[in-house]
């Protein structure tokens, strides 16, 4: 008997246990879809999925680099190379032909003063060889071409005009002088201290539009042409930008697969040549479906936009094609012209669920 009762207490304490998991287990599945499925309208921006001209944008990285620079050097050999006087800075604006530094002149003065008194010598033996021979200098066309050289020779007026021509040049050469305007850098020599000569002095920078230098795949060249736009984005300040065009694509393609091209932009006070840039090359590509990116989600791994039609989303299957930097072409035909499409809001939505839509 007493065997019976505790078999009968046992399967009525289990029969009550299971009724309790059984319970618990639905307590939480209402509780996992009330989480799942807002109990309010889910709030929406939208717009109009419109034909548009797209415009198309390649991204590449380049450098910027002006389109004239001047390498200056000191080209005499004489005073030590030693400056004296230094008359910019770096960063200093520079027209064609102005000073940027000086050698000490003094020998090259001497030298020059010196090589001028041995050309009027040699002028001078010039003559007295011609007026030995029957001619005068004054009347040089009348004297025989072979005979006057070998006066020459034998004066020595040949040597001493080469080194007088010579004497002039360093002392000329003495001041250094832009040959174009522009803005001075790499300017770093002290005045009284040797220079290197075999590196510039200091290089001219023309303020002309710089040029950027870029590469792009070979099979990216259908997308652009001389002539489409550009803008150059500063890495080191994102909010510097300017804009040109396409001058030139190089028809070579080289060994890694790219093609360079070389665009002109407008100049900017912190553009600076040699500057690492990001460049964005636009191009109209003509009228298509155009969605902003932030309308596409991804459902199963596959791209899902949501369309807003009496106060429910519907979503659909999409294929994007080219894209730029905020939007999307759409080529599948999923989608109607006019239809109402869900650019915010829709990370959490689901097909049916109730929208409203809100200004954004």
């Amino acid at each position: 008997m007493n065997r019976k009762y505790f078999t009968g207490l046992f399967i009525i304490a289990g029969l009550i246990c299971c009724g309790q998991k059984d319970s618990k287990n639905e307590d939480e599945k209402e509780e996992s879809v009330e989480t799942i499925l807002p109990t309010e309208d889910m709030e929406v921006s939208t717009e109009m999925l419109r034909t548009v001209d797209f415009e198309h944008e390649l991204v590449s990285n380049g450098r910027i680099s002006a389109q004239q620079v001047a390498e200056l050097q000191f080209l005499s050999s004489s005073a030590g190379n030693v400056p004296v006087c230094i008359f910019a800075k770096n960063g200093d604006r520079v027209s064609a032909g102005d000073a940027i530094a000086m050698l000490d002149t003094f020998q090259l003065s001497n030298s020059y003063r010196q090589s001028e008194d041995n050309l009027q010598k040699a002028y001078l033996d010039l003559q007295d060889v011609l007026i030995g021979q029957g001619y005068s200098i004054d009347d040089s066309a009348s004297i025989p071409p072979e005979m006057l050289r070998l006066a020459y020779i034998r004066s020595g007026y040949n040597s001493s005009k080469i080194q007088y021509d010579l004497a002039k040049y360093n002392l000329d050469n003495a001041i250094l002088r832009t040959p174009i305007p522009g803005t001075v850098a790499n300017l770093f020599a002290k005045p009284y201290c040797a220079i290197n000569t075999a590196e510039p002095f200091c290089t001219i920078i023309s303020e002309g539009m710089p040029e950027v230098d870029f590469n792009i795949l070979e099979n990216e060249l259908p997308l652009i042409k001389t002539g489409d736009r550009v803008t150059v984005q500063s890495y080191a300040s994102p909010d510097i930008e300017s804009a040109g065009s396409i001058a030139s694509i190089n028809p070579s393609v080289d060994k890694e697969g790219t093609v360079r091209v070389k665009a002109y932009v407008r100049p900017h006070p912190k553009i600076f040549n040699g500057m690492n840039v990001r460049i964005s090359v636009f191009r109209s590509l003509g009228k298509q479906w155009v969605i902003p990116k932030s309308a596409v989600v991804l459902r199963t791994g596959k791209q899902v936009v949501f369309t807003c039609k009496d106060g429910q989303a519907a979503w659909h299957y999409v294929t994007t094609g080219l894209e730029n930097a905020t939007h999307y072409t759409v080529t599948s035909k999923t989608l109607q012209e006019g239809d109402e499409i869900i650019i915010n809001g829709n990370e959490h939505l689901a097909d049916g669920t109730n929208v409203k839509k809100i200004d954004d």
